[in-house]
């Protein structure tokens, strides 16, 4: 019975030792991930922005941007229920084809806003992103129930877009829904973050499922600092 006792204490401690080995690997892949996918998504605006005739192309043919919006959403649903049917190596190519067509996307926003602006929000968003992501990682309070809040919101807030785009086209709204996004994306970045922490730290090891976790987490930051950032934009930028 000691025997038994003194073996499973072992495999036990040694389990603990091969999880918090490789779970900082893992975490590192994440935010290594979610920054490549950011300095993509950038490159990509900025190059579509100083090219006139791509970014006419673009914004004058409604097929095409429908198009590319429901491209993102089919990708971001598909490799989210799709991740253990796929190898990583085709969830980072869609990951990356994503970055692209979000950079074309943004691309308008070199163009609406000032390049200082542009900077000086997005050094904003970096440091609100950081600081959220290390209480998220630190707290030890269940984030849960923030994160149900903050995602019910963002239903919320959806809505409330369509319809002042459509209907209402309220100022007051538009500047209410900006404050609220900010807020929600905020609570969103320290909910992923602890979500993420979680699910990498009972990964027995650094394989390929766990790496696909990994890039999931780095979808679901990349995604809060984007939209984070716009909202930002909508408070700090300065128009052109």
């Amino acid at each position: 019975m000691n025997n038994n006792y003194f073996e499973n204490d072992r495999v036990a401690y040694q389990r603990q030792w091969e999880v918090s080995s490789a779970f900082p690997a893992l975490m590192r892949k994440v935010y290594t991930w979610m920054v490549f996918a950011l300095a993509i998504t950038g490159f990509t605006a900025y190059a579509v922005a100083t090219s006139p005739g791509v970014l006419m192309t673009i914004y004058s043919n409604s097929m095409l941007l429908w198009g590319m919006v429901i491209a993102q959403l089919a990708i971001v649903i598909g490799v989210s229920a799709a991740i253990n049917r796929l190898s990583l190596t085709s969830a980072t190519l869609l990951f990356i084809l994503y970055s692209v067509i979000n950079g074309a996307m943004f691309s308008s926003i070199f163009v609406i806003y000032t390049a200082s602006s542009i900077a000086s929000t997005f050094l904003v968003t970096a440091g609100t992103f950081a600081v959220m992501a290390v209480v998220g990682y630190t707290t030890k309070k269940d984030l849960t129930s923030l994160g149900r809040l903050a995602m019910m919101a963002l239903v919320g807030i959806i809505i409330a877009t369509v319809v002042n785009v459509f209907f209402l086209k309220s100022t007051g709204v538009e500047l209410f829904i900006t404050y609220a996004g900010v807020l929600i994306f905020v609570g969103l970045v320290a909910y992923d973050s602890q979500k993420i922490k979680i699910m990498l730290a009972q990964a027995p090891d650094a394989g390929e499922s766990a790496q696909k976790i990994a890039l999931l987490g780095a979808l679901s930051l990349y995604l809060d600092f984007i939209n984070l950032f716009l909202y930002l934009l909508r408070i700090f930028g300065k128009r052109e």
